[in-house]
């Protein structure tokens, strides 16, 4: 099967509550490779809890700033997250948006590590009508 070229007009996709302060625009994707694009608005003081990628993940700051382990990421920053990447928590000190691909799921974690969540290119169809 192959995936037709696409344009998305971002302007005319709703905002979807995704947790506590942050919202998402799914853009892509595909339950084929596992790959999903979203952006996120993330109000200042959102946070993500504890993950880990179980397929590596890339983001571009369009604005705004995020805090997480490798440190500070700012407007214009971009990142590469490889698999197994694990994050005890990802904050936004400031209303930021990002762009973030992930190429498979991301599994938040509870204590003792118990799955608590998923988001992957199901859930985020699910969530946004795709």
């Amino acid at each position: 099967m192959t995936i037709e070229e696409a344009m998305v007009d971002t302007d005319a996709l709703e905002w979807k509550p995704l947790t506590d302060g942050i919202d998402v625009k799914l853009l892509f994707s595909s339950a084929e490779t596992g790959r999903w694009t979203v952006l996120l608005k993330c109000a200042k003081g959102s946070f993500f809890a504890r993950h880990k990628h179980y397929g590596p993940g890339e983001y571009y700051v369009i604005k705004g700033r995020m805090e997480y382990r490798m440190g500070m990421a700012k407007t214009g920053d971009y990142g590469y997250e490889p698999l197994g990447s694990v994050h005890d928590m990802t904050t936004f000190p400031e209303d930021t948006l990002l762009h973030f691909t992930n190429y498979g799921p991301v599994l938040f974690l509870g204590e003792d590590d118990q799955v608590e969540g998923i988001l992957d290119s199901s859930f985020f169809e699910n969530l946004c009508g795709s």
